[in-house]
């Protein structure tokens, strides 16, 4: 199985910690801002993942509360040190940055942050004299400042603040600025202006980036290691630039070949020329491009002999001059991924599971669109896989081969990039919706028992991620699927609240898929089935019961008796197991009038009746609900399914029981003339009689306390005997499961003790025996 060891002490603390400010490093100051505690110092491995995390929860956890003043905790560095930080997207704000400015930060990576806007740019230049590192991926409103800051109020009702470019901002004094990225920087920044105080830059990205003279580059050529020029239109110009930053070590001149038209081909010479001039290159990423030439050798020697990553006898013509292979190659939606003889360690491509992780793994945190379609690819492997699966049962293998275990690690990296990618795009639909398809297969495979608890538990969180963000159908239902493949309610009850809130309020939206319906009752009927009490009464109150009536009284107007009426039926009848509030919530939400109309309108629908009767013995067992029951109707009606064959004994069985409780309250509470009470017991003890002691059941006993309680009295021997015979077939049809739960609560001495009474039949004593 993988890894299921612990989270390591730092990360406990650390989360707890952040879900327990006030009671752990802080107090509320005028009960609004958060204040550390003077006695409180912390070093930057602390305070960094204090913040890291703390930006996590935010984007990942829906319960988890967001702090506006946050970031003020760490504003002073004589008590909180920061050195490495990742803030991502809306979570951050120019007062965030603001308020950790006398920081001495050495790396900042700040991603898609689209609220900063130029009040950052001048916070960064607080951090100038520190900074190694800087991403302001996607930051696309950082160069943006007002027109009118601080200007007349009256004015600024006629004219409303104008976002205006900034463009004298250099990263002039920014001296120990090794890393940077600039990716998907606004089009109107002189990129040349903007780097050119930089003096050693060490790597640079520019994605998405369109710059027609990349000559400035040169300057790094002697501390330039790597290159990112995601989706920038290339030219000749650009390669022959290139070709002189002779230090580098990765390059990555990848596109998308989907978002625009490019008029660059790659050709032959252009990767001879990378080859023969960037002798240190150990990564290239050529993925998207389309090949003006062909730089193959010749098929029949293509497949000679076995794959082979030695460079002299690569597939790819140009590569047999590299003096070692590639540590990464991207070939992604190329035909050159295809090939046999590849030179590299790790290639990006489509043509098998392992390539195609490797591009989620490269692509996941700057390219959704890249990873959005890679991860589809996974899915339709995984598919295909799941489908063959009982013909590799059926082949002799060793299980604990190496090509086993090689599977096993795919499979596990498989999903833990889905989550990544998932986690990482929360608000991307392509990639919600491809990610929850490919979850569903790989949560269902024969590799089950290899993941661990701590990664189906992140499966699980990611997955009600997206049923919280997205109503969209498809990954409604793909998230519904995929919730299905675990065991419920064991592993889904460390969200038992959530993911009950997630699907009620599925099925309480106005229009509804019926397929998605469908799963959603399912679930709903699993989580409250054998959990305790506390969680049944949790559930009742978010509304369960009203909700699943109200799906049982659409399904009455459709005149539709399907798996949603008989599921809503079944999840009523667990949920009011031992839980006399929902037993009440039933009758007061005309439950019994929706009883009626379905034993009514489908008469023939065995496992129907045999959940409503069960439901109804639950509200029976309820002394205080029990004179709502006692109604000429109701009684007539439990009288007459005494004798029902549906569903073997169960139907039969069930309406005696709900008459055995309404019986122990003795003759002085039948308060209706009709049918007699004497009538009824008649048929109650011809009823039993006819059942067959050795029948096997279809109902599960989490408790015998509700039968146990009809044994110690005279009032109403039939009850007793109803009671006995529930008994006495239970623990001979399955005695491994229920003769210590007759132990366990008690039974043996109220059996005994029944057998010495006067009052009980002979017949029922001797089933006591």
């Amino acid at each position: 199985m993988a890894s299921d060891s612990p989270e390591s002490l730092m990360t406990l603390c650390t989360d707890y910690c952040l879900r327990n400010l006030e009671g752990t490093l802080c107090y509320l100051l005028d009960n609004e801002t958060l204040r550390l505690h003077p006695d409180i110092f912390l070093p930057s491995e602390i305070c960094d993942k204090l913040v890291n995390e703390y930006v996590e929860l935010v984007k990942t956890d829906s319960i988890f509360e967001p702090h506006e003043s946050f970031f003020t905790l760490f504003s002073d560095p004589r008590s909180t040190r920061l050195a490495r930080i990742h803030l991502r997207e809306q979570i951050v704000q120019d007062q965030d940055l603001e308020a950790i400015r006398k920081q001495d930060l050495v790396e900042l990576y700040l991603t898609n942050c689209e609220k900063l806007t130029a009040k950052s740019l001048q916070t960064l230049v607080s951090f100038s004299h520190t900074l190694i590192s800087l991403s302001l991926f996607g930051c696309c409103n950082i160069f943006y400042e007002e027109e009118n800051p601080g200007g007349c109020e009256d004015d600024c009702l006629v004219n409303p603040t104008r976002q205006v470019l900034v463009k004298d901002f250099t990263f002039e004094g920014f001296s120990r600025l090794r890393f940077l990225n600039l990716g998907r920087l606004i089009e109107g920044v002189n990129v040349e202006t903007l780097l050119r105080p930089l003096a050693s830059l060490a790597a640079l990205d520019l994605s998405g980036i369109q710059l027609n003279d990349v000559g400035f580059l040169t300057q790094w050529k002697d501390s330039l290691v790597s290159l990112v020029l995601y989706n920038m239109d290339l030219s000749e110009e650009h390669i022959q630039v290139i070709a002189q930053l002779r230090k580098l070590r990765h390059l990555d001149i990848s596109r998308d070949h989907l978002s625009s038209y490019y008029k660059f081909k790659l050709t032959r010479r252009v990767l001879n020329l990378f080859v023969e001039n960037l002798v240190n290159l150990t990564s290239l990423d050529i993925s998207g491009h389309t090949m003006l030439e062909n730089c193959t050798i010749p098929s029949m020697e293509e497949k000679m002999g076995q794959t082979s990553i030695e460079p002299a006898k690569s597939s790819i013509a140009p590569f047999r001059g590299l003096k070692r292979p590639l540590q990464f190659l991207g070939l992604f939606e190329t035909s050159l991924c295809r090939l046999t003889h590849i030179p590299a360690y790790k290639v990006s491509g489509d043509k098998n599971e392992e390539q195609v992780l490797n591009a989620i793994e490269a692509y996941t945190e700057h390219r959704p669109e890249i990873t959005s379609r890679a991860i589809n690819l996974l899915f339709d492997i995984a598919r295909i896989e799941r489908c063959s699966q009982l013909l590799r049962a059926l082949q002799a293998c060793n299980s604990h081969s190496k090509t086993h275990n090689m599977s096993v690690a795919l499979h596990v990296a498989s999903l833990q990039l889905v989550i990544t990618a998932l986690k990482c795009h929360k608000d991307d639909k392509n990639i919600q919706v491809t990610g929850s398809a490919a979850l569903f297969y790989l949560t269902n495979s024969e590799y089950r028992m290899e993941q661990s608890v701590k990664l189906r538990r992140q499966v699980i969180q990611v997955v009600l991620n997206g049923m919280e963000s997205y109503q969209e159908v498809t990954v409604q239902r793909n998230c519904c699927l995929t919730l299905c493949n675990f065991s419920i309610p064991e592993e889904l009850e460390f969200q038992y609240r959530r993911v009950n809130e997630l699907l009620l309020n599925i099925l309480n939206q106005s229009r509804q898929d019926e397929s998605i319906q469908r799963i959603a009752v399912h679930l709903c009927n699993a989580l409250v089935c054998q959990v305790d009490n506390d969680h049944k009464e949790a559930v009742g109150k978010m509304g369960f019961v009203m909700t699943m009536l109200k799906l049982i009284q659409k399904k009455l107007a459709d005149k539709t008796c399907d798996q949603v009426m008989e599921f809503s039926w079944s999840a009523l009848w667990n949920i009011t197991d031992e839980t006399p509030d929902n037993c009440e919530m039933f009758l007061n939400y005309s439950g019994m009038k929706l009883f009626l109309e379905c034993l009514k309108e489908f008469p023939e629908k065995q496992e129907l009746h045999r959940n409503m009767l069960g439901l109804l013995g639950n509200v029976a067992e309820v002394k205080e609900l029990r004179p709502q029951l006692m109604t000429s109707q109701f009684i007539s009606v439990f009288s007459n399914l005494l004798e029902s064959k549906a569903d073997g004994i169960e139907v039969s069985y069930n309406a005696c029981g709900v008459l055995s409780h309404i019986m122990f309250d003795g003759p002085e509470a039948w308060g209706i003339c009709e049918p007699h009470r004497e009538e009824v017991v008649k048929r109650m003890w011809a009823a039993i009689q006819s059942w067959d002691i050795n029948s096997r059941r279809n109902i599960n006993y989490r408790s015998f306390e509700p039968i146990l309680r009809l044994l110690p009295q005279g009032i109403s021997p039939v009850s007793q005997h109803w009671a006995t015979w529930a008994l006495y077939n239970l623990v001979s049809v399955y005695p491994d499961k229920y003769c210590p739960l007759l132990i366990k609560e008690g039974g043996i001495p109220l059996l005994k003790d029944m057998i010495k009474m006067a009052s009980a039949r002979q017949e029922t004593k001797e089933m006591a025996r």
